[in-house]
């Protein structure tokens, strides 16, 4: 064992010095006797330590890649096949005999057998074995039951084919592995730490290990993702194949009960429900609780009314929204949590790391091997069992058993060798040489037999076993495609007792700057120079949460971020605060500055995605002297029009003039900006208060994660202004709108999703529970709804036949049943049903049996008339110097200056 893990640590040569304590001590010399030292440093590790490093790691936390099982695993699964009579035994009875095996104690045995017990796959459980949701333990030993389940019983063991040692004490043999033929690893997972090393292998699909398992032998390629027991949703994109170095995400699964009500019934793996002694930090609930103390999300109260299935109750207070929540509990609470998996597997008697692909590949060829070796043992039983029944037959066809020699033989090698010489000219019948063995077990044929021995059925026997023989060759000439039909038929015969529990999905990136409660207010006192959440008596800024950035600029030009503080000195001359939103490119910026003291004065436009916390960055060009003389921060990139007043100067022949920021180019914090003006100016004021340059914002809606984002990802939505609402039309009938914020979560089951038009008219043909069953049609508008409302009627049996948005369809009515022999009915659906409310019934297309319901090509195409909006003006028009000349206002300025 030591020869396997010696590059586990580089030990010192034998003779070289070893500082101990500050004293060099050396290994005693052959024959010199050393009462002062013992043993040599160097000796001890390699002896010692390297051992113990040796034995955790082969003979307790890591499994074997041959079967996926840790020997204690192992042992328990050998303990209860040998107990196995077809009845449940208690555990404490199957704990008791796998201790002959296992050296390691009562306690860690039957905590082995409850964990194999909950995966529901080797073990066939009675009574309380704990609860994987809640976390609550098993009961005593004494008081559960389990046996083997048919799965283990068709898989796992076969005495002919299993490599046996010595057990610990050597009294009993054990298997080396066991002869699992199915990648049991993938299927279980593992989990176990050691000295210098772990390992984590994440459970896999039952159906999906069979499929990947016959891609791969028919040189297909695959792909395994983790399935997880309790559920949720995963995010593979960095699974890596469960090498190391991947990650993955597990998402709770969260419901909206009502607009007041999240409710959890998946969790992520590991998690549970509520606190066992053991893993004290594995209880969702309690992280909820947690977030809920730090305000980072804003609920009443939680109630777990988990039983056998999970159920969290999650009470929004009142103004919370549930979107913004929903991402809350991912983004703070153990809803998502992220795995690193790490495969580590014993191969050739020393850990290795792999991969799940890998493993797969290896267990398939394991797997294969197994079954070779189990028919080639196979063969050799139907040969031996056609030697004897040919044997048998001559025997007691040919009377050998009787004569005088053979009657009258002295002793049994006389006897033997009688029947040998009868036999002689029959040899070439026979599969084998005969041996002396094969002439003892023919004198043991009892009279009886030989009586009622019947020479058609022995040649039946023998044309039978051939046949099994022939099968037996022609499986192992295609040994590929009898383990092809091995997994299948695992596959059919276990398979739907393993659906796929835990969806795969993309998730989207969270940011906890926008989905954590905002808590806390944020207040500054300009004259101190102090900001802070403490300030209550100061003035309010804004609303905040203990994590986000304050943006700060101040006069001179300069401008940072800082962390949200109960107090914190920012300094005086402070212009704008504001709570920072990183990669926000749509705030703009307006500015207008002096450069240095004598300099000309610049206007520009810019916007800030990202800062550095606490370094001091320089929105002018840096010249001592700077300051800014007019700026504005603008939610949504509004550029407005300001009028600037310059100072009276006899070569300026205006004073006055207007500037629109909306002439100004968006760029960069570092850039200079264009010069707006060479002389001084007295004071710049607002002219116009403008709309925003940067357009509507372009939506998309991403269908894998059901959320709408601004970065291209998905179906394009259209191009949005603040006016702008998205229709969502379900499955079951019902519709709502909503606005098109990318927190916005969508149910699943959706039909259609797009902007939303009113003018835009929708037809619809549906069966009437109210009616008969008849089939109705109508023709509508969907209107502006939050609350989602159904246009298929109250009645739940209603259904949908065919919804479409085309202007002007055509349906063809196929009839069916007793009415089958009339000819299709084409509908100009324009014609035939007038536009009204999505509440109404419509009208009846017929009484007649109908087989199916087609939409023809329209019957005529809208004109094509551009469609006109009426310019609308999104700008307050303002006079700054409620009409006074240019010549007034000479005089105010130069009558203010005199008084200077």
């Amino acid at each position: 064992m030591n020869e396997d893990l010696n590059d586990i640590t580089n030990d010192n040569e034998e003779n070289e010095p070893i500082e101990v304590h500050g004293h060099s001590e050396y290994k005693p010399v052959d024959g010199v006797k050393d009462a002062g030292v013992a043993h040599q440093l160097s000796g001890m590790y390699k002896n010692w330590f390297l051992d113990y490093a040796s034995y955790v790691i082969l003979e307790r936390a890591v499994p074997h890649i041959n079967d996926g099982l840790k020997p204690v695993q192992r042992r328990i699964l050998h303990s209860m096949k040998e107990m196995d009579d077809g009845r449940y035994n208690k555990v404490a009875n199957i704990v008791g005999h796998t201790m002959q095996y296992h050296p390691h104690g009562d306690a860690s045995i039957g905590d082995a057998l409850v964990q194999i017990g909950q995966k529901d796959l080797l073990v066939d459980c009675q009574g309380n074995w704990g609860n994987i949701l809640t976390g609550d333990r098993a009961a005593a030993p004494r008081y559960i039951e389990a046996r083997l389940s048919k799965f283990a019983l068709d898989v796992v063991f076969n005495s002919k084919t299993t490599e046996w040692q010595y057990s610990y004490d050597g009294r009993n043999k054990e298997p080396v592995t066991l002869p699992v033929k199915f990648p049991l690893l993938l299927a279980q997972g593992a989990e176990g730490i050691a000295v210098g090393l772990s390992c984590k292998i994440l459970p896999h699909n039952f159906n999906e290990i069979c499929q990947a398992a016959i891609s791969y032998l028919n040189g297909e390629t695959f792909t395994l993702y983790p399935d997880f027991p309790t559920g949720g949703s995963i995010d593979i994109s960095r699974y890596n194949d469960g090498a190391r170095g991947g990650m993955v995400k597990v998402r709770a699964k969260i419901d909206k009960l009502d607009n007041k009500t999240l409710v959890i019934t998946e969790l992520p793996f590991g998690k549970t429900t509520s606190s066992p002694p053991d893993k004290p930090s594995s209880s969702l609930p309690d992280s909820i609780l947690k977030a809920i103390e730090k305000g980072k999300i804003k609920v009443k109260k939680v109630d777990d009314n988990t039983a056998a299935n999970v159920e969290i109750l999650v009470h929004l207070s009142p103004g919370a929204s549930s979107d913004k929540t929903i991402d809350a509990l991912y983004a703070f609470t153990d809803c998502e949590v992220s795995i690193s998996p790490n495969c580590c597997v014993i191969d050739d008697k020393k850990p290795c790391f792999s991969s799940v692909s890998d493993i797969l590949r290896k267990s398939v060829d394991h797997t294969k091997e197994l079954l070779r070796k189990e028919l080639e043992i196979r063969k050799g039983e139907l040969l031996e069992s056609l030697h004897f029944a040919s044997l048998e037959k001559i025997f007691i066809e040919e009377r050998i058993y009787k004569g005088t020699p053979f009657e009258q033989a002295s002793n049994m090698d006389a006897a033997c060798e009688y029947i040998d010489e009868r036999l002689t000219p029959f040899y070439p019948q026979f599969v084998r040489e005969v041996t002396k063995d094969d002439i003892l077990k023919l004198m043991e044929i009892k009279m009886a037999r030989i009586l009622k021995f019947n020479k058609e059925k022995a040649d039946e026997n023998r044309m039978r076993i051939k046949k099994e023989i022939k099968d037996t060759e022609d499986k192992l000439a295609r040994l590929v495609e009898h383990t092809i039909a091995w997994y299948s038929m695992l596959k059919d015969k276990y398979g739907q007792q393993f659906p796929r529990r835990t969806e795969i999905r993309n998730f989207d990136t969270i940011e906890a700057a926008k989905v954590v409660e905002a808590n806390e207010k944020l207040y500054i006192n300009r004259e101190e120079g102090f900001i802070g959440t403490s300030l209550k008596k100061d003035e309010f800024v804004a609303n905040c949460s203990d994590i986000d950035d304050v943006i700060l600029f101040y006069k001179d030009g300069k401008c940072k971020i800082v962390k949200v503080a109960d107090k914190l000195f920012v300094g005086r001359d402070v212009l704008y605060i504001n709570i920072f939103e990183k990669n926000d490119k749509r705030t703009i910026y307006n500015l207008v500055y002096k450069n240095g003291k004598n300099g000309y004065y610049f206007i520009k436009r810019f916007n800030l995605t990202s800062m550095t916390r606490d370094k001091e960055y320089d929105i002018t060009q840096g010249t001592p002297g700077s300051r800014i003389v007019y700026f504005t921060a603008n939610s949504n990139g509004e550029a407005e029009v300001i009028k600037v007043t310059l100072k009276p100067n006899p070569h300026v022949k205006k004073i006055t003039f207007e500037k629109n920021f909306s002439d100004i180019l968006i760029k960069g914090r570092q850039a200079m900006g264009n010069i707006l003006t060479k002389n001084d100016i007295h004071r710049i004021v607002l002219k116009q208060r403008g709309g925003s340059t940067l357009g509507g914002r372009k939506v998309w809606f991403d269908p894998d994660i059901r959320r709408l984002d601004y970065d291209e990802h998905g179906q394009y939505l259209g191009e949005f202004s603040n006016d702008d609402f998205i229709l969502v039309v379900q499955e079951n009938g019902q519709f709502y709108t909503t606005d098109f914020d990318a927190n916005n979560h969508y149910d699943a089951g959706i039909r259609t999703i797009e902007k939303f038009e009113p003018n835009k008219v929708w037809t619809a043909v549906l069966y009437d529970a109210d009616q008969k069953g008849y089939p109705y049609l109508k023709r509508f508008f969907f209107e502006e709804s939050a609350k989602k409302q159904s246009y298929v009627g109250a009645n739940e049996n209603n259904r949908l036949l065919l919804l479409t948005d085309t202007p002007y369809p055509s349906i063809e009515v196929t009839f069916g049943g007793l009415d089958h022999f009339r000819d299709p009915l084409i509908i100009d659906v324009e014609k035939f049903v007038h536009i009204k409310s999505y509440k109404a019934k419509g009208k009846r297309i017929t009484t007649y049996t109908i087989d199916k319901i087609t939409e023809l090509e329209p019957a005529r195409l809208p004109d094509p008339t551009p469609e006109t909006k009426p310019i609308e003006k999104d700008y307050v028009d303002e006079d700054p110097d409620g009409g006074k000349s240019e010549a007034d206002i000479i005089d105010e300025i130069t009558g203010q200056m005199k008084l200077f």
